[in-house]
């Protein structure tokens, strides 16, 4: 483990430079001085073999993190060796193989926070006005609707739980197939149809879905703006959004990540209850960070048929790299993106290798908001050889199953290209079932009524994810109770032996 070994090495080092200069305690109950006491060493006798004398040259302290990085990033480095290690696949059947994956996917589940029970499916929820038309735009052949739908319960009374908003694109004609479409984080749903500026037409991949006879539920991701990352009566930062969530949910073992994976589950679970019968096929698409999104939603859910992760998949070892909200705890140890696409097999998997989300750090301080973001988080579009490299890695797992056809991947005009290819989506949906060809770009949808405030919207799920973050850790005095419930304290003996659990989860979590 990184850290145990890390601490072990430095308190053994700390007690070799200790031996040669021990304290007597009987000169110090004698109010004696230690340097009147201890013995007279020559140089020779204070050095220990194989040491010498710690002569100190420039900042120490800045060595010593010099040191610290250079033991983490080798350690970083052999992770993909260690990682051959932990994973024993079974091809004898898909069962098998199933069985031989489990506990990865719930060690997935366990690192990421996804432990808390969603609601029951429920049809999202139509936001409309009180006198407007229920359908928020239409076009030819789909109408789409601002919906919101529920994820988690609150916490506690008088809190509030996390639902998800997003938009509906309901085809006129019976569904082909359910599609979650989930944006990057910058990317607004209306981008992502059509409906507002900023994507380009051939990018605004849930629009062509619909167009195809797919109904499609976008999401709202929340995005690497800082506006609302603080307290106005206290003090307001630049910290992204995504850091901002990031930070408060770490310490009772949540992520942002899990909340919008959680998100798109509960779209699949209405997407479930609304295929009985007839059942049609169910896919998810992401882009960037909805990329991320899709990649883990589906690890995590064998009901997903058909995935498709764009602008985002590539080795790992360089994500401390990027933005810290990405950082997954002890990620790398067990997981890069080939053992995640591994819980997907032999279910359909399409990487689209394209032009990403590209940033260089956090948004500069606004006036009156503090510089407190980690600095370190640039992102780049993945580079070609690195998707290359990891989707090799996970040819032969597909191929093993008898499913090396379901594993695609689709180079974006040299990894360049906007993502949502025409070879990504005939993929998709043909994988999906759905037959009609892809023509070219329709008009886009225009809306009847007013629009969503796109501001009010993000600060609404903002809030909720912070208010349900808060809530688990008035609630975590509770679950430490219960993890401490069955030690017993009666005697030293007795709390050694009943404490091992306590002491090796502390040991495997902290590394």
């Amino acid at each position: 483990m990184i850290r145990r070994e890390f601490l072990e090495y430095f308190s053994k080092s700390l007690l070799s430079l200790g031996l040669g200069f021990r304290f007597s305690p009987a000169a110090e109950v004698a109010g004696r001085s230690v340097s009147q006491n201890a013995p007279v060493r020559t140089p020779a006798e204070q050095v220990l073999p194989g040491t010498a004398p710690l002569a100190p040259h420039g900042d120490l302290a800045e060595q010593m993190e010099d040191g610290i990085q250079r033991f983490l990033l080798q350690r970083i480095q052999e992770t993909p060796q260690e990682r051959t290690r932990l994973w024993q696949w079974n091809y004898r059947s898909v069962q098998d193989y199933e069985k031989s994956v489990s506990l990865h996917r719930q060690r997935l589940r366990q690192i990421i926070g996804a432990v808390d029970p969603r609601v029951p499916p429920l049809a999202p929820e139509l936001l409309v006005s009180a006198l407007g038309p229920a359908e928020l735009a239409q076009a030819s052949g789909y109408r789409v609707f601002a919906v919101r739908w529920s994820v988690f319960d609150p916490v506690d009374l008088g809190l509030g739980g996390l639902r998800a908003e997003g938009l509906l694109l309901q085809p006129s004609s019976r569904e082909l197939a359910r599609v979650v479409a989930v944006p990057d984080a910058d990317w607004t749903p209306e981008m992502l149809v059509g409906l507002a500026a900023g994507v380009p037409a051939s990018a605004q991949f849930a629009r062509r879905l619909v167009e195809k006879g797919c109904q499609v539920l976008v999401p709202l991701l929340i995005n690497r703006d800082a506006a609302f990352s603080g307290n106005v009566e206290i003090e307001m930062t630049n910290q992204p959004h995504r850091e901002w969530i990031y930070r408060m949910a770490f310490e009772i073992g949540r992520h942002i990540i899990v909340y919008e994976v959680q998100k798109v589950l509960a779209a699949i679970d209405w997407f479930v209850s609304e295929n009985q019968p007839p059942r049609v096929p169910i896919g998810v698409m992401g882009y960037g960070e909805g990329g991320l999104i899709a990649l883990y939603s589906a690890a995590l859910d064998s009901r997903i048929d058909a995935t498709v992760v764009s602008g985002y998949f590539q080795e790992r070892e360089n994500v401390w790299k990027e933005p810290i909200y990405r950082d997954v705890w002890g990620l790398v140890r067990e997981f890069d993106d080939a053992e995640i696409a591994s819980l997907i097999a032999p279910r359909v998997l399409i990487i689209e290798a394209c032009r990403g989300p590209e940033l260089n750090g956090p948004p500069p301080a606004a006036q009156e908001h503090q510089n407190v973001a980690c600095p370190n988080g640039k992102l780049i579009s993945p580079p070609v050889d690195s998707v290359q490299r990891e989707v090799d890695r996970t040819r032969p797992i597909f191929a093993a199953l008898g499913a090396g056809q379901n594993l695609h991947l689709t180079i974006n005009k040299g990894g360049r290209g906007v993502a949502g290819s025409q070879e990504a989506l005939k993929f998709l949906l043909r994988s999906l079932g759905v037959r009609r060809p892809l023509r070219p770009i329709a008009e886009s949808p225009h809306y009847v009524r007013e629009g969503v405030d796109p501001q009010l919207r993000l600060r609404s799920q903002l809030d909720q994810m912070i208010v349900f973050t808060q809530g688990l850790v008035q609630k975590s005095p509770e679950r430490r109770a219960e993890f401490w419930s069955k030690t017993d304290a009666s005697s030293p003996e007795r709390w050694r032996e009943t404490t091992k659990l306590q002491r090796d989860y502390i040991w495997e979590e902290t590394g």
